[in-house]
């Protein structure tokens, strides 16, 4: 990987994204000379037009996990539904222990959620939804059931058509 230039595809992908640091968690375990660390590392990434990634990696230095976890981050980019500022319906989702709750709202209310269910939803672009999150306050939990919920929305026409209404 070392000396490798990147394509200019790879610069496009890289620069439309912006990517957030959500979490960084030390583990320790001692052993006969004293403690040895271990980093793992929650990222974000999200174009702020209905794209977003999350990639979860660990390492032993803080940098290398960061770098590990955005390079999973991009390969498990998804899209998902909006409608205007906000989403199409209310859905409440679980994953482990959390559960999230989404609701539209309507334009100029604001992203009123907690601190990591919000930085998913600011880096897809939502700007107007409530939420709660119930359960569990483990932020990679969080996460993937917010992300789960966002990937389970679907467009109002699109289920008309299915049930056959015009």
């Amino acid at each position: 990987m070392a000396g490798r230039r990147k394509s200019n595809r790879q610069a496009e992908v890289d620069s439309e994204f912006e990517e957030k640091v959500l979490y960084i968690n030390r583990c320790s375990k001692v052993v006969k000379g004293g403690r040895k660390f271990s980093f793992s590392a929650l990222i974000l990434i999200g174009d702020g037009k209905g794209r977003i990634g999350v990639g979860f990696a660990k390492a032993n230095e803080v940098s290398d996990a960061i770098k590990k976890g955005s390079e999973a981050a991009r390969k498990n980019v998804v899209s998902f539904e909006m409608q205007g500022t906000t989403i199409p319906h209310e859905i409440t989702v679980g994953w482990d222990g959390a559960k999230v709750m989404l609701k539209p709202a309507p334009e100029g209310t604001g992203v009123i959620a907690g601190s990591k269910v919000r930085a998913v939803l600011e880096l897809g672009g939502i700007k107007d939804i409530v939420t709660k999150s119930v359960g569990s306050n483990n932020p990679l939990n969080q996460v993937k059931a917010t992300f789960k919920a966002l990937t389970q929305l679907k467009n109002r026409k699109d289920c008309l058509a299915l049930r056959g209404i015009k």
